[in-house]
């Protein structure tokens, strides 16, 4: 008979341990105790403290290696096991694989790209190669969030190493990235909101600004500065209107973030006390509430499930339209001038379709404070002066502001100023400080301010499309969301609100039809004095309707274009944005076919939709360089609002391609470059090593990708709704879309050349990156 075997108490071992799927998150798949295998020649040497260790294979001995020998386990009674030592297999993971020093592992680092690991049911004593740039930056990052759960030693599947790497980017994306990017304004989220890296003021004191109205608010947070001295938190409260341009230019010395909406709840204490409602921001310096990129961030959490926190970003925006006037470009005081694209309707229906369903009247009662909402923001900024150009009745991104825009980077004006400078004979810095306080006059200065703040509401900042003449352009499209606007309201009012809905906030009610004479007439009819019907808002959707056929398509060219109200005249910019009349509804059926057969395809590359075409760009030099919204980048609000656009009007299969075009892009760029989810895109090149501007978000980590960026996050899970299965799986093994689809398809001939050069994503990572400063 056997000896009985003692082993130490309160040892759990591998196959008496429930192992859970590897598909899951790290929170779960780390989150138990240490595991120890059963051998019987080993397991009491491994408790007690012995831990062999491997050294890495260098260099001329890695050659040397067959592709498989006999120390590797040949089990086939289930899936391979490791087990590893977390500090010390990171430590020699990085000091083989991580030749360039950035902490990432990717197809640039020219490391041997293989490593062996001890298998668990050997107690590591046999060992099998882990090999390739996706099999060990995969091991890389799972090493990092074993530490962050406290671990010293794990049992880790091959699976998760070898996981499909779109199951695994999209389950990343759904369990930790919307959760790293999760943000909340109050005493227990401030300290993580208050950071702001656009700050460049050198005061870096933690402020907050709390509208006029909300006194308990304001108390709620001198309550928390004083029971967290600490953080040094500075209350404001601003005044009743905080829109005003001057006020908000004296605000640039001691910027701060803008309270948000919150809820009252129990303090656990018996008593009441606020807590504010979570949001996702974009990310990297992006690190606040944003008015697009929230609804693109939306449709990825509706995709995930996360119908809550979108709803909860709608509820922000009602609280920005009720007490600033407008949905912000960001929640920073250096904004308040400032709104985005508008995209509420739409984004307050989609959620609002998504519902539980058990609480019909609390679901209608949050829709109607968000079409509330809507028609205030719609007849308060979007068709009134200046925005509105009241002979064509286009409306205009032309926000209102004094002096240098405080959060772009501190050289970005240089080149504008210097000229000034010089001219009254004093450094940039001298000249940029006199400029903005008033005490130096110069309009053309001003004029060009105009067009850089209105490039910045337009999202779109920057791009040779809005140079100098943003801020007198109807664009294509703001007037395809005005247009969704004032359908989506008619539809809410007539199918929701049995075509009758009241107004509760007073403001003043734009006047239709638009014209010169009606805006001249100071009269305005009260917001209050009647019901909304929808009626009235079909007619509003008719009208512009008509005036985006009258002024902006062009019939001969079979593109929407931007229309000057200044020149009175089109600019021929050829902007993707025209696909956005799809997604709005607002073109017909052959106008819809002109721009499919005859114009998507100046803007289709290998990787997706590019912003505009190289041709509307024109050349680039050392005195006109690349704009980040310029040909050949892409980004994911252009490629979303196609696809949805084209579907909706039954071109499945191209919408299809496109989103398998993007999708195939930022899978490539995830496999080969330690999971990174980038803010854009050179679609041309497929890479994400952008040079342009402010060059790109989402790439700085170490080991482990913890947030993606917003709206890449969204524009992979809704391109995944777009795809079939046989597509899936051609992404997942990095298929290129020349090969799926055949070549050059949809592609024009400069474009399909380009595409072919394209093929080799290591030529193109080697050719993006500067070399000459490597030390010998």
């Amino acid at each position: 008979m056997a000896p009985t075997l003692n082993h130490p108490t309160g040892v759990t071992f591998i196959d008496d341990a429930h192992r859970p799927v590897h598909v899951v998150d790290a929170a779960t798949y780390y989150g138990g105790g240490e595991a120890f295998t059963r051998s019987r020649t080993y397991s009491h040497s491994h408790i007690h403290g012995y831990n062999p260790k491997r050294a890495p294979a260098f260099e001329d001995d890695t050659h040397m290696r067959a592709r498989r020998m006999s120390h590797d386990e040949k089990s086939v009674t289930g899936p391979r096991r490791f087990l590893i030592d977390v500090e010390e297999t990171i430590r020699v993971v990085l000091e083989q694989e991580d030749t360039d020093g950035d902490f990432q592992i990717s197809i640039t680092d020219a490391g041997p790209k293989m490593m062996a690991l001890g298998t668990a049911t050997s107690n590591g004593f046999k060992t099998f190669d882990i090999r390739g740039t996706y099999m060990l930056s995969n091991l890389l990052q799972e090493l990092a969030l074993a530490r962050d759960h406290g671990r010293k030693r794990i049992v880790l599947d091959e699976a998760r190493l070898s996981e499909n790497p779109v199951d695994r980017l999209s389950r990343m994306i759904k369990n930790s990235f919307w959760h790293s990017l999760t943000r909340r304004i109050d005493g227990d989220g401030l300290e993580i909101i208050t950071a702001d890296p656009k700050n460049r003021t050198g005061r870096v004191q933690p402020r907050i600004y709390v509208p006029h109205g909300e006194p308990a608010m304001a108390e709620y947070y001198r309550k928390v500065a004083r029971e967290k001295p600490h953080m040094n938190l500075d209350v404001q409260v601003l005044p009743p209107k905080p829109d005003d341009a001057l006020f908000v230019k004296s605000l640039n010395s001691k910027p701060g973030l803008l309270a948000l909406a919150m809820n009252e709840v129990d303090d656990g204490k018996g008593g009441r006390t606020l807590k504010g409602i979570p949001f996702i921001v974009p990310g990297a310096r992006f690190n606040e509430l944003y008015n697009w990129d929230s609804y693109f961030i939306s449709l990825g959490l509706l995709v995930d499930g996360q119908v809550t926190m979108a709803k909860g970003m709608v509820d922000h925006f009602i609280f920005e339209i009720k007490h600033y006037g407008k949905i912000l470009n960001g929640s920073r005081s250096y904004y308040l001038c400032r709104t985005q694209p508008p995209f509420l309707t739409d984004m307050a229906l989609q959620i609002y379709n998504q519902l539980d369903r058990s609480d019909v009247e609390s679901n209608r009662q949050w829709l109607k404070r968000a079409i509330q909402a809507a028609i205030k923001e719609y007849h308060t900024i979007w068709v009134a002066e200046p925005r509105i150009d009241p002979k064509t009745g286009l409306s205009r991104y032309r926000p209102d502001g004094l002096g240098i825009p405080p959060e772009t980077e501190a050289t970005h004006f240089t080149h504008i100023l210097e000229p000034y400078a010089e001219k009254h004979g004093i450094s940039v810095l001298e000249f940029s400080e006199k400029y903005t306080n008033g005490v130096l006059k110069e309009p053309e200065l001003d004029e060009y301010f105009l067009h850089d703040r209105a490039v910045r509401e337009s999202g779109h900042d920057t791009t040779y499309r809005f140079e100098k003449r943003c801020a007198n352009l109807g664009t294509i499209d703001l007037q395809a969301l005005l247009y969704k606007y004032e359908v989506d309201i008619g539809t809410a009012i007539r199918e929701v609100f049995d075509d009758e809905l009241e107004l509760e906030e007073e403001f003043d009610l734009s006047p239709f039809p638009p014209s010169v004479e009606a805006f001249r007439n100071p009269y305005r009819e009260c917001s209050t004095s009647r019901t909304q019907n929808s009626e009235e808002w079909f007619e509003r959707a008719d009208h512009r309707r008509e005036m985006i056929d009258k002024y902006l398509w062009n019939e001969n060219k079979k593109l929407y274009f931007d229309y000057d109200t200044v020149l009175e005249k089109q600019s021929l910019y050829e902007s993707v944005t025209a696909f956005w009349a799809l997604w709005a509804g607002c073109a017909s059926e052959e106008q819809c076919w002109k721009l499919v057969s005859q114009s998507l395809k100046k803007f289709e590359v290998l990787g997706g939709l590019v912003s505009g075409t190289e041709e509307s760009r024109g050349k680039i030099s050392l005195d006109r360089p690349n704009r980040q919204w310029d040909y050949p980048y892409a980004w994911p609000p252009h490629q979303i609002m196609t696809w949805v656009g084209l579907e909706r009007y039954g071109y499945l299969d191209d919408a299809q391609r496109l989103s398998y075009r993007f999708l195939y892009m930022m899978t490539t760029a995830f496999v080969d470059f330690n999971g990174v989810v980038p803010e854009k895109f050179d679609a041309v090149k497929l890479s994400h090593l952008v040079d342009a501007e402010y060059g790109n978000q989402g790439l700085d980590f170490k080991m482990v990708p913890r947030e993606g960026f917003g709206w890449m996050n969204s524009a992979y899970q809704v391109g995944l709704s777009f795809l079939t299965t046989h597509m899936r799986r051609a992404v997942a093994t990095c298929t290129s879309p020349e090969v799926l689809f055949g070549p050059a398809a949809n592609l024009d001939s400069a474009v399909a050349q380009a595409a072919l050069a394209a093929a080799d994503p290591l030529g193109l990572a080697m050719d993006s990156l500067d070399i000459t400063s490597v030390p010998a």
